[in-house]
């Protein structure tokens, strides 16, 4: 009985793990994020993304990739249940005012958004930041595993809470 030679050993680790790696992949599903302006309905590139996950305050950028067209691609554990997205501008140094939050007393509010609807039909935030005439220029349908983000940039006289 002779040994099994190195090669041997490692075309067996490599088809081993070959056939391991769909069940691997199976544990994540891919979220793909559209940021829009708010009164326009154009899309926006960020230059960060936020992404938080299940009411945590915990930002899982490692989860992030950023296109050149601007959408965002966030890949999420199967266990994720609520997304919460933020976008940054200006070197990810102010926080873009999410359309969801703008007729709030405190606009950084955060609002959660389920997982598994995303995935089955798209959601699209709501978008309060523009009324009237600029209500029909954001209409916008998701599609399955889409989630729209509508945000304006901050005005002067708001101040972040965490300041």
């Amino acid at each position: 009985m002779t040994r099994p030679s190195a090669v041997r050993i490692l075309l067996a680790l490599a088809l081993a793990g070959a056939f391991c790696l769909p069940f691997f992949a199976q544990d994540k599903h891919t979220i793909t994020i559209l940021m829009l302006d708010g009164k326009t309905g154009r899309p926006i590139t960020p230059t960060n993304l936020l992404v938080r996950i299940d009411h945590l305050n915990a930002v899982h950028n490692d989860w992030l990739t950023i296109n050149d067209d601007g959408t965002g691609l966030v890949t999420v554990p199967l266990r994720a249940s609520f997304l919460s997205v933020q976008g940054a501008y200006e070197s990810s140094m102010e926080i873009y005012v999410n359309c969801d939050a703008s007729m709030e007393k405190d606009t950084s509010t955060l609002h959660w958004y389920s997982v598994p609807d995303i995935l089955k039909t798209g959601v699209a935030m709501p978008n309060e930041c523009y009324k009237g005439k600029y209500a029909e220029a954001t209409h916008v349908t998701p599609k399955p595993g889409e989630f729209v983000l509508f945000v304006r940039k901050s005005s002067w006289h708001e101040v972040p809470a965490d300041y």
